[in-house]
């Protein structure tokens, strides 16, 4: 390409709304991928530590269990359910409080839901935003798309002609707002896909896990071991 006609002929012939656009995008992409590398980390450390969870109940007390998840689970996601479960079947901490007049079950029960939902809401935490700009980001290019054009026409009206020379600036930046459009909102929609599976994945092994636990802390386990 001809080094007239490049990306900085392209930026000092646009206006404000365009390099508004153009600001705009940068920032959705830079939000993005933050909790894209981000998440991807984190979410790759918590599958790592899944299989803490069949060191669990191959240990030979409750206390070594809850160590040797403790030890895997670095992004602590596993550890307080299994922790404040057997916190909760200890009756003898809950004496002078409320929790005392709960049935066992039921408290135990109360409690890992609880855990659940805490482990839940810092899965989803960032998904939101990666969700708006894969979904915003193609209309916020495509409106500067429709600003190119708009430029463009303008300039053959001014001549009364078509020149190339003209209109090559304008329809060149309306058709790179369209491709950064499409460059921030692609990578988002799919690490969108792929948390939410991983998501999916790791609350399922909660549930699980949790459904295990409340069964063994409610069928007379010395919760004292």
């Amino acid at each position: 390409m001809n080094q007239t006609f490049g990306f900085a002929h392209y930026w000092a012939q646009g206006d404000a709304v365009s390099h508004a656009v153009a600001y705009t995008l940068l920032l959705m992409s830079v939000l993005s991928w933050y909790y894209i590398l981000s998440k991807a980390w984190s979410s790759w450390r918590i599958r790592k530590s899944a299989n803490a969870l069949d060191g669990f109940w191959k240990a030979p007390t409750l206390t070594d269990a809850i160590a040797v998840v403790n030890a895997a689970d670095s992004e602590n996601v596993y550890t307080p359910l299994a922790s404040q479960g057997v916190e909760a079947a200890n009756m003898r901490s809950q004496e002078g409080s409320l929790n005392a007049a709960v049935d066992p079950s039921e408290l135990i029960t109360r409690t890992l839901r609880r855990e659940i939902n805490r482990v839940s809401s810092r899965l989803e935490s960032g998904l939101t935003l990666l969700a708006s700009v894969g979904s915003t980001a193609p209309f916020v290019g495509l409106f500067g798309t429709v600003w190119g054009i708009y430029h463009a026409l303008v300039a053959v009206s001014a001549t009364g002609t078509v020149q190339i020379d003209k209109v090559a600036g304008p329809v060149g930046e309306a058709l790179i707002m369209t491709a950064l459009g499409l460059v921030v909102a692609i990578p988002a929609v799919l690490a969108y896909n792929a948390f939410t599976r991983v998501n999916r994945v790791t609350l399922a092994e909660l549930d699980a896990f949790a459904h295990d636990l409340h069964a063994y802390l409610t069928t007379g386990a010395r919760v004292g071991n």
